[in-house]
């Protein structure tokens, strides 16, 4: 693509193929937090820091990836990894976006189906919680301060952030109406700002659909084919398939739609379990969606007998490979096309409106993260058309309080790097746990 005429889009020295893996492994093994906490993670080391992508085109991939089903900050490092390297660049960033927190959830949901909650691992994540509560607000400034250029901006993230977090309204209809805000609010005579040759023939992105479609869904009709359909794992397959390509708005949208299925419908897991899986998808790297790992693993487990242990395991890289493959679809189709519609008057007017929804997302994010790592007990409360998160006062916790100023004073005042600053929480948050005081 002809893309030297864009603002902000001149970056430094190309990178190594060497230079960009050890970057995304190292963000890999930081992206704790969830999206809001992982976007500004890459924002910080692949904008800020290395200048691999502009201002704009980060924010422009941002919002093509919100309108996507499936987890947004996965498909996001996707996209900054082909933008640099092509598809092998868009694997090895997705891939390690996600392999260091399915590691974690894999081991933890071993543990946990063998021996319940841990009290040592929660102590940990505890700590790591209370930091990067700072690196989300951190984030939600950061990106707020790039998206939000104009007072109709801030009006579309106020609406965004009020019909999501006061009425629960859907993620996918508050990007629709905000995208259709801007494109209508642009004049349809405007001209390109800048030339964009999409380098790309339709047949081209046919056979990739084509390709991905094959790569996604040619194992599980043969993990059918060699088990049955009613078998667990096919059962898994197929399900997790269905929620890839349904389930807009990330983890806490696969929650709803999983919730009444797995629990009710096929009865793999109990409401306590579930809520465990996205608690322990919450405190580890990688994205929340990986609660569907760890549903995988007890749901085949629970099948296995005495072979419980190696079914489980089974579950959990099926139903990670009816996650997350068909995001590889979704971006490897769309990233060529992405600068091109930003080019567009009103298709970037559009872009712009979802950018603004964007930020007010991120900040509903932010404030029930915020919820549920500073109370123990929190609420959804149902009055009328509102849906009020309500935290019970009485289990307020005072530590994690503490842990969030200390993380807070060495992430935004004295400038401490990511990683000393997630160890420090989680050794002081091991102190706070076992140490009588």
């Amino acid at each position: 693509m002809d893309t030297s005429l864009e603002g902000d889009a001149v970056r430094a020295a190309h990178p190594t193929l060497r230079e960009a893996i050890l970057v995304w492994w190292q963000i890999g093994i930081l992206s704790f937090g969830g999206p809001a906490a992982q976007i500004a993670l890459m924002h910080k080391m692949i904008v800020d820091e290395k200048k691999w992508l502009g201002e704009q085109q980060f924010l422009n991939a941002l919002s093509f990836c919100m309108l996507l089903p499936g987890p947004e900050a996965m498909q996001l490092a996707t996209y900054a990894g082909w933008r640099m390297h092509g598809v092998i660049g868009g694997l090895i960033a997705g891939l390690l976006f996600v392999i260091p927190g399915a590691v974690v959830v894999l081991i933890l949901a071993m543990i946990y189906a063998a021996f319940g909650n841990v009290p040592i691992v929660e102590a940990i994540f505890f700590g790591i919680k209370a930091a990067v509560l700072i690196i989300v607000i951190e984030a939600l400034l950061r990106i707020a301060k790039k998206a939000l250029k104009l007072p109709e901006h801030w009006l579309v993230a106020a609406v965004s952030f009020i019909a999501i977090f006061f009425f629960a309204l859907p993620f996918p209809l508050i990007v629709l109406l905000a995208g259709l805000y801007g494109f209508l609010r642009t004049r349809a005579d405007d001209q390109p700002e800048h030339h964009v040759v999409i380098a790309i023939k339709p047949v081209q992105t046919l056979r990739t659909v084509l390709l991905w479609l094959v790569i996604w869904l040619v194992p599980l009709f043969a993990l059918s084919s060699a088990l049955g359909e009613g078998q667990i794992l096919s059962q898994i397959g197929w399900f997790f398939s269905k929620l890839a390509v349904v389930t807009f708005g990330g983890a806490y949208a696969v929650l709803a739609y999983m919730g009444q299925d797995v629990v009710t419908s096929f009865g793999w897991l109990q409401a306590g379990q579930m809520m465990d899986g996205l608690g322990l998808a919450e405190t580890t790297p990688g994205p929340l969606i990986l609660v569907t790992e760890f549903v995988g693993y007890l749901a085949a487990y629970q099948h296995g007998g005495q072979s419980a242990i190696l079914l489980g395991i089974a579950g959990a890289i099926v139903a990670l490979w009816a996650t997350f493959a068909p995001c590889f679809l979704w971006i490897f189709a769309g990233a060529p096309y992405i600068e091109w519609i930003s080019a567009q008057p009103r298709l970037k007017g559009a872009l712009s409106g979802i950018t603004a929804a964007v930020v007010g997302v991120i900040l509903n994010l932010s404030l029930w993260f915020a919820l549920h790592v500073f109370f123990g007990k929190v609420e959804l409360v149902h009055k009328g058309p509102l849906s009020l998160w309500t935290p019970d006062l009485a289990t307020l916790d005072i530590g994690v309080i503490i842990l969030a100023g200390i993380s807070g004073y060495l992430l935004l005042w004295r400038h401490w790097g990511i990683p000393l600053v997630l160890a420090i929480a989680a050794a002081l948050a091991l102190l706070v746990r076992f140490l009588p005081f």
